[in-house]
């Protein structure tokens, strides 16, 4: 009232109902940014990654421990060479694991044609919902998350494996889990916080390339479509350098750690076994 103002204006005002539409300038052009379904594409994704790592990861220790334990594995062994035989364990939970992301695409595909052409109507809000879901280019999300699925799986499992190799029962694994975990956990807990608020930020960015953090972090950029080519062949290059170099420590940890029963093993001990010759 101090500044002259009619009191019916301000209440027009304060009955105003405003609506941003967030878009996101490209370089073909202005389009629809689809923010929401952007963060819960992001979301799922890392969520999926981090639940399935460790799922199929602790599958692989587990029967990495049940065969030591049983002496199984003395037999096989005399067969097969200890790399092969860790590399086999991994790669076979790897493949039913990706089988069985192969059915739920195809599931999910099937839901999604069934649900579009029941609400294939002319109403407004059930068009634009349908033109969001098309405007997402699923094909490219789905392909890199198989890749970082896959890559991670086999850099995290091979570790799994050599914890298993390492202990005689699977209370024993705690003390080796945490450091292992620790970078994925955290991860994942600035994934659901703070990286799908800023899936540019140097933060990310980084999390993105380093390869024990890659496969979640990247899960959250990609669809928001922030993401260079150069980044991801660089984040890419460095998974598979990562695996790798993981599987060899740990298939050296393994071929010595499969044959030693009661004596309790510590990261000390770990690193001789690395270092013993064959």
């Amino acid at each position: 009232m101090k500044q002259h103002i009619d009191t019916a204006i301000i209440n027009t005002i304060r009955q105003t109902n405003i609506s941003v539409n967030p878009i996101q300038v490209t370089e073909t052009g202005d389009k629809d940014a689809n923010v929401g379904a952007n963060i819960g594409i992001g979301i799922a994704c890392a969520v999926l990654i981090y639940m399935t790592l460790f799922i199929y990861g602790a599958q692989v220790m587990r029967g990495v421990i049940e065969e030591k334990t049983s002496r199984v594995i003395e037999v096989i062994i005399s067969s097969v060479k200890p790399f092969q035989l860790m590399l086999g364990k991994i790669i076979g939970v790897g493949l039913v694991g990706l089988t069985q992301f192969a059915a739920w695409l195809i599931l999910s595909y099937l839901s999604t044609k069934v649900v579009g052409a029941v609400l294939s109507s002319p109403q407004g809000a059930t068009i634009g919902f349908l033109s969001m879901l098309q405007s997402i280019p699923f094909g490219y999300i789905f392909a890199v998350f198989i890749f970082y699925f896959f890559t991670g799986y086999l850099l995290y499992s091979a570790l799994f494996a050599a914890v298993g190799s390492a202990v005689d029962s699977e209370t024993e694994t705690q003390q080796f889990m945490f450091p292992i975990t620790m970078p994925l956990l955290f991860t994942y807990l600035l994934s659901v916080s703070v990286l799908y608020q800023a899936p540019d930020s140097s933060l990310a960015v980084w999390l993105s390339m380093i390869p024990f953090t890659a496969p979640v972090a990247m899960m959250v950029r990609i669809p928001f479509g922030g993401v260079s080519t150069l980044q991801l062949v660089i984040s890419m290059t460095l998974m598979v350098v990562g695996f790798l170099f993981t599987t060899y420590v740990a298939s050296r940890i393994y071929r010595v750690g499969v044959l030693m029963y009661g004596k309790k093993a510590s990261f000390k001990e770990l690193a001789k076994w690395f270092f013993y010759k064959e």
